[in-house]
């Protein structure tokens, strides 16, 4: 019985990780569809937008089937033409803690009633438009890895961004407005409306860059212990968990410790 316990969990854990993965792919497509849309143009080369768009759905394997029928859906017509609007909602959730939710949708209605269902049902309140954005600054967001690793043997793994001080010199030259150690990885900051002239002026200098996207910077975080974190936590998952949901930013920060134990409830 051990055996088949252990298989029926692997299943179920096999089946949340697909169903994850083919939410989260719907939900670029979404946004190629709408950047190709709005750019006009269904080749990226001509299209900042659709670019962009492609790159963060590449980050996550996103197949390149899915990747052009976003695409071709943004020209289709009669039942292959779907409209999607951006709809933001703003509230807060356990803790006071801040949210501010960005959607992307064809059904406004449903939208409102799953965003604010998710509030209700983790003790957050849903607000008014502008109850909570201002405690946000909107930035570019550009990952930049310190070693790409090759994934053929014969071909060496590439120092990208390994010196500090070489790095930040290449950002402040960029333009960029500052950067975080992410790990693996570098996270630069930048104006909201120069993200891709940043990008440009690192690629310049030779280094290359992972993906890049535009976010929110709480203003002023408020720091949570592990039990109301966890109450957080709760209500992103499910927001982030909806359809139409494409970004949760919120307040909220912890410590290392506690990050490491939310990490640990998700597996």
């Amino acid at each position: 019985m051990s055996g088949h316990s252990k298989w029926a969990t692997t299943k179920h854990k096999k089946a949340a990780i697909d169903a994850k993965r083919s939410a989260l792919f719907s939900k670029h497509s979404r946004n190629i569809t709408v950047a190709a849309r709005n750019g006009g143009d269904p080749n990226p080369d001509n299209n900042a937008s659709l670019a962009a768009a492609i790159a963060r759905a590449r980050m996550v394997s996103m197949p390149n089937a899915r990747i052009k029928a976003a695409i071709d859906k943004a020209f289709g017509s009669g039942a292959d033409s779907v409209v999607y609007k951006n709809v933001d909602y703003e509230g807060y959730g356990p803790a006071g803690v801040a949210l501010y939710v960005e959607c992307l949708t064809d059904n406004l209605n449903r939208t409102a009633a799953d965003v604010r269902s998710a509030f209700t049902h983790a003790g957050g309140n849903l607000g008014t438009a502008g109850s909570v954005s201002f405690q946000f600054t909107r930035k570019g967001s550009i990952a930049v890895e310190k070693v790409i690793h090759s994934d053929d043997k014969k071909v060496p793994d590439k120092n990208n961004a390994t010196d500090e001080d070489e790095f930040m010199l290449a950002v402040a030259e960029a333009g960029g407005e500052d950067y975080e150690d992410d790990g693996d990885q570098w996270i630069v900051y930048t104006p909201y409306d120069q993200m891709q002239d940043v990008q440009k002026g690192l690629e310049d200098q030779g280094i290359q860059v992972k993906g890049s996207e535009l976010t929110m910077i709480p203003k002023t975080p408020v720091k949570l212990d592990l039990a109301d974190a966890r109450k957080v936590q709760r209500l992103v998952d499910r927001l982030e968990d909806l359809e139409d949901v494409q970004n949760v930013y919120s307040t909220m920060k912890v410590s290392d410790e506690v990050a490491a134990q939310l990490a640990e409830d998700d597996d």
